[in-house]
């Protein structure tokens, strides 16, 4: 019985070095080695160097002057220990209710944009930490943010669309935009937006 207690823990202990440390080690290198901007969290720094956040996980952004993310429904809002969606159905009257309030909004806040609010910008995505808009849903709000920031639409539409990115790899997903990529690009052409 010793001898079958001792092969079960020295079998245990390797595997436990293999699969707990040896292996997560060896995966930590290589994508330190293969991607290192990405395994270390794909920080994002302002002009003057400071992490203002990382490329990979959205943030809200409030002042008119900026581009808006998705709703969140992670927590209190992009909340990143508390990532999920509100896992309302299509039938919720909660969901309906807040859809409403927030095409209200958006429109009070765009009344220059004459296209329907995308629907992207009511609805959270599944993880609420979503950094990309389609590249309609950032030009819906260029007229908000150009007038936020005193200039000309077409102007703020030519900085959204020099930081549309294409489909990984060229076929998977879709041309999207980042959010916070794209309001320090604003920042960088038309100075800090104020309000």
């Amino acid at each position: 019985m010793q001898r079958e207690i001792g092969i079960a823990l020295r079998a245990t202990l390797a595997t436990l070095v293999l699969t707990g440390i040896l292996y997560p080690l060896a995966m930590t290198g290589l994508a330190r080695v293969v991607a290192s901007d990405q395994a270390a969290g794909s920080l994002v720094t302002d002009e003057r160097g400071q992490v203002v956040g990382s490329a990979l996980i959205g943030q809200s952004f409030t002042r008119p002057g900026y581009l808006w993310p998705r709703p969140s429904a992670a927590g209190a809002g992009w909340d990143g220990t508390a990532s999920g969606g509100s896992n309302l159905g299509t039938t919720a009257q909660k969901l309906h209710d807040r859809a409403a309030t927030e095409v209200e909004r958006l429109r009070a806040a765009n009344p220059d944009a004459t296209d329907q609010v995308p629907a992207e910008l009511v609805a959270a995505s599944a993880s609420g930490l979503d950094p990309h808009l389609s590249p309609a849903a950032a030009l819906w709000q260029a007229p908000r943010v150009a007038r936020a920031r005193k200039v000309d639409p077409a102007r703020v539409r030519a900085v959204i669309e020099s930081q549309i990115e294409d489909r990984t790899l060229g076929f998977l997903g879709e041309p999207r935009v980042n959010v916070l990529l794209t309001n320090l690009a604003l920042d960088r052409h038309f100075g800090r937006a104020r309000e």
